[in-house]
């Protein structure tokens, strides 16, 4: 325990904040949620902050019949740069059984980019912030809880404004009481 913390102190000063997205569909969801995320916080590059509350979702796009999303945000700071970040998240999803075949499919585990600091990036396999995050009400919610006012770089608003486009049908949180 020791040692974690004396190396998060040294790297505090070259660390940026990110917000995260995680979705499963597939498989235990909550388990997968939960153990990805504590995956993440034993990355050396990566320290696990705050990760909203769980939010069950109908799926959104994509092939009709899938069961639903347990969806959730989460905080992290890191000192990789946005990709490298990404390649640490795609493995983290394959080690979970994600399967890259159809666009918006079922899947075990997405982790997705939302915002990384104050960054723009425009890449062929990645685009921060994420391009459809102001649209989905399942991103937008859990963002909310731990993140509300971080500003979304292109628009220059919060995300509690931008949730508020939401708000005439809330999200529920998901128990597993």
């Amino acid at each position: 325990m020791f040692k974690r913390v004396s190396r998060l102190k040294r790297k505090r000063s070259m660390m940026f904040p990110v917000l995260l997205s995680f979705g499963s569909n597939l498989g235990e969801r909550h388990k997968t949620l939960d153990s990805a995320w504590y995956a993440l916080g034993q990355t050396d590059t990566i320290q696990a902050v705050r990760l909203s509350s769980l939010y069950e979702t109908e799926p959104v796009g994509g092939p009709t019949g899938q069961p639903k999303y347990l969806n959730a945000a989460g905080i992290i700071h890191t000192t990789l740069s946005p990709e490298e970040l990404l390649v640490v998240l795609q493995k983290i999803e394959a080690d979970f059984g994600r399967v890259r075949t159809e666009r918006w499919g079922a899947r075990t585990l997405d982790i997705d980019i939302l915002l990384y600091a104050d960054r723009i990036v425009e890449l062929p396999m990645l685009t921060i912030p994420h391009p459809e995050m102001l649209h989905r009400q399942f991103v937008l919610e859990p963002a909310h809880e731990i993140a509300g006012d971080w500003v979304h770089p292109l628009s220059r608003k919060t995300i509690a404004e931008h949730r508020q486009q939401f708000l005439a049908t809330p999200l529920d949180s998901y128990s597993t009481k």
